[in-house]
């Protein structure tokens, strides 16, 4: 009598999204879609203008990123970390950009906020708390060296979006720093956070799994 063959394991799921991807596109898409509309439309001169495009900009990506807020808050959610950094930069350059009507306040906010991101998890991690980790366990869960690894390749990654984000506006046209947005900053984002998943997948445990990854259940290793 041949003994039965062992119990296939399960195949890892992809686990949930870590978050609400309208609540951080939202704003930049609400952002370039006005920028255009009124580079389009406008007139060249006046107080709606393609002139004074960027400002109406910023005033409506203020009030997109304070509506994520509130919607987040509606929904009974704690505010991500990486949220109240967005929201605070949003607002103190926007508001200087509208009321100085300079645009470099609108040009240097991505790198703020990108380095602040950085900074906070850098930091997160030189105190012995994974910020990382405790923003996005409820969609994964790994050992605590996979975390910081997470954490570490997201840290150098918001730190060349800011790089990057100097480069552009430094060199090239204000349409192509807005536009870019959309065309590059965004696809970047995705594509890494693509690069990144089969180490997730490899790292993250199942809810039967124990914390080595091994199966909860007493299997020998």
């Amino acid at each position: 009598m041949t003994e039965p063959a062992p119990p296939a394991e399960p195949k890892k799921s992809i686990p949930k999204g870590a978050g609400n991807i309208w609540t951080d596109l939202g704003p930049v898409l609400a952002f370039v879609i006005i920028f255009n509309a009124m580079q389009n439309f406008a007139p060249e001169t006046g107080p709606i203008s393609k002139e004074t495009a960027i400002f109406w900009g910023t005033g409506v990506f203020m009030g997109s990123v304070a509506l994520a807020i509130g919607w987040t808050l509606l929904k009974g959610r704690t505010l991500p970390p990486m949220l109240i950094i967005t929201g605070v930069v949003v607002m103190t350059f926007g508001g200087l950009t509208i009321w100085l009507q300079d645009e470099t306040f609108a040009f240097i906010k991505p790198t703020i906020i990108n380095v602040l991101f950085a900074v906070t998890i850098l930091g997160s991690l030189a105190i012995g708390r994974n910020l990382w980790k405790t923003a996005f366990e409820h969609a994964f869960q790994m050992p605590d060296h996979a975390w910081k690894i997470f954490a570490l390749r997201w840290a150098a990654f918001y730190i060349v979006l800011a790089i990057l984000n100097e480069v552009i506006w430094r060199n090239f046209s204000k349409e192509f720093w807005v536009n870019s947005k959309l065309f590059l900053s965004i696809p970047l984002a995705i594509a890494f956070m693509a690069i990144n998943l089969p180490f997730l997948m490899k790292h993250n445990i199942e809810d039967g799994d124990g914390g080595d990854g091994k199966k909860a259940s007493g299997d020998p290793a």
